[in-house]
């Protein structure tokens, strides 16, 4: 992707944080006749494996990704954080020379890296429990996979496939008006907080500290 250096974003805990607080990435993947294919699957990540840490989900076995998708090169998968549109009546400098425009800032994270297939019963268990446990955590009273019969647990998980992804590369970047004025940018703050919404408010927290999204400070 375009990255100029002031929107770059290379520190792995903000990295990691933001693929944790965001686990739905699109997987990216090419078959043998060149064709790609974008499937969006929840992930969890294991960062104490590999140089930038290891990817791991979950699809259907009737998804042909793991059959298809090429095993020789690596794939991308895409975690997009806070978004929102930035308007030029934020910035204090539309008052001083007017030459100024419309932008959208975002957050995003891209992973590399070569997928390995897991058909193995086992492992697919402990996945899934994973899984629900993280995602379960802010319920009341957690669902966990022992509440269904066991008979159903094991025909569900004969209709899954798991992908393992060591990632080569994790690269981020952060697009919230590092390259405005102080000024400027604490009219997008302004602005954002004001109109409200979930990710307005995340964007507006990006813009006054980068990584905020990820759960760190600078």
């Amino acid at each position: 992707m375009y990255q100029p250096s002031h929107f770059e974003e290379n520190r792995p805990a903000v990295l990691h944080g933001l693929v944790e607080r965001h686990p739905l990435g699109l997987l990216v993947t090419q078959r043998a006749d060149g064709s790609l294919c974008a499937d969006p699957v929840p992930f969890l990540l294991d960062t104490d494996r590999g140089p930038h840490g290891t990817l791991r989900c979950h699809v259907a076995r009737a998804n042909p990704v793991w059959q298809e998708a090429r095993r020789d090169i690596d794939s991308l998968v895409v975690f997009q954080g806070p978004q929102a549109y930035v308007s030029p009546n934020w910035y204090t400098s539309k008052a001083q020379h007017g030459k100024v425009v419309p932008t959208w800032n975002y957050v995003v994270v891209q992973a590399r890296g070569r997928i390995a297939v897991v058909d193995d019963t086992a492992w697919l268990r402990r996945l899934v429990g994973e899984l629900t446990v993280r995602h379960e955590a802010p319920q009341p009273a957690p669902w966990q996979v022992g509440d269904a019969p066991p008979d159903y647990v094991d025909t569900m998980l004969k209709a899954i496939v798991g992908i393992e992804i060591e990632l080569g590369a994790l690269v981020g970047k952060w697009k919230v008006s590092q390259n405005r004025p102080a000024a400027d940018r604490d009219g997008v703050v302004q602005g954002l907080s004001a109109k409200g919404g979930d990710e307005a408010l995340a964007m507006a927290g990006e813009v006054r500290t980068p990584g905020s999204s990820a759960g760190t400070d600078r």
